[in-house]
């Protein structure tokens, strides 16, 4: 699949996550309503507990108040984990439903899971794995297209980064090392590669996320300083965040939504319902018709009001035949179907070629 561009309609991800508590059946009526919402995808997440995080690996602070905070962060996972046939079952069910299935690999076992096993069209790379540069190279050497989110992020771990993504691209069979994946980055070959391939997300990674750390004008940042198509992956609370980063240029809005936000789980609290979903679907589609083109014209709806709103020259009094047009006889009222009075001043003095009524149009 190609990357998105800013000339294509904005590609939005339904992030369920792990928000189906487990339960193959949730994560069916997940998808259903991602697909009642009319989302383009619904993304989840692929992971081996045991190969993602230490028995001894706190929970973050906000899985600590919407969590059992007796239990550990790999106790809490483990329950969230879905195996290879709950994946088969899954990624039929979107083909049948008409979405696309997209899932997020934390670990190596599972990028060859989802690119391998199961040949999606791209993968996510999610923003706590873009120091993790084994996977971020596992990833590319799939050749699958990713999209990467850039929470917590400097611009130069960013551009280290796509370094990783871009020697995994060139697959030169060289030694990997900070000086390669550097060299990959500054080669025009691997430039190539990452314009074609790569969508940066701007992400803030909180749970719920505030206002005031969004910072959508980075995604400018990025966009300049990258090259790159820049997208949204939005952790705030409702949907007023990622329509105004559509109107920002984003090409990907990434929002995670549940059932209920009452569940249990981690990411219940911070995720939308379905109506919310629905509601953020159609604002988007709504500000990506008014985007337009970079180009300031008349609308063609608008054009029949012209005559309307606009106004002419029009003669304040009696004028004979022959008189001269002056301040005291002419003045500027609609409609706008005679002459404009943006030449006003090249009538005062001319003469009337005709005899004009109070209130007639100079024409």
């Amino acid at each position: 699949m190609p990357v998105i561009t800013e000339q294509q309609k904005v590609f939005i991800i339904a992030e369920a996550g792990v928000n189906h508590n487990g339960s193959l059946e949730m994560a069916k009526q997940l998808v259903d309503a991602a697909v009642d919402a009319g989302v383009d995808a619904v993304k989840f997440q692929t992971f081996k507990s045991e190969k993602l995080v230490s028995k001894s690996a706190p929970k973050a602070e906000y899985q600590t108040k919407t969590t059992d905070s007796s239990e550990s962060q790999f106790e809490m996972i483990k329950k969230l984990e879905l195996d290879e046939e709950a994946h088969q079952v899954l990624i039929e069910y979107c083909a049948q439903k008409g979405v696309q299935f997209l899932s997020t690999p934390f670990d190596i076992d599972s990028v060859d899971l989802l690119a391998r096993r199961f040949d999606l069209p791209r993968l996510k790379v999610p923003s706590g794995e873009i120091t993790n540069a084994p996977l971020l190279l596992k990833v590319a050497s799939t050749g699958k297209p990713i999209i990467l989110s850039t929470g917590m992020s400097t611009l130069g771990e960013i551009e280290l980064a796509l370094g990783v993504i871009a020697f995994g691209y060139l697959q030169t069979g060289q030694q990997p090392s900070v000086n390669a994946f550097e060299a990959a980055y500054c080669s025009a070959e691997g430039q190539k590669l990452l314009q074609a391939k790569v969508v940066l997300l701007h992400c803030t990674t909180e749970y719920p996320a505030p206002f005031t750390d969004v910072n959508l004008m980075a995604m400018d940042t990025l966009r300049s300083t990258f090259g790159l198509p820049v997208g949204f992956s939005d952790h705030t609370v409702g949907i007023s965040i990622p329509i105004a980063a559509v109107a920002r240029g984003a090409v990907i809005v990434e929002k995670h939504f549940t059932l209920d936000r009452n569940l249990p789980g981690p990411d219940h609290k911070a995720s939308l319902e379905p109506n919310e979903l629905k509601a953020m679907v159609k604002g988007i589609r709504e500000v990506e018709q008014a985007l337009g083109v970079p180009r300031k014209m008349p609308a063609i709806s608008e054009l029949k009001n012209k005559p309307i709103a606009r106004k002419s020259i029009v003669a304040s009094r009696k004028i004979q035949k022959g008189e001269p047009f002056t301040d005291q006889n002419i003045t500027i009222k609609r409609p706008g179907t005679g002459v404009s009075p943006i030449h006003y001043w090249d009538y005062i003095g001319k003469l009337a070629d005709k005899d004009y009524l109070s209130d007639e149009v100079i024409q």
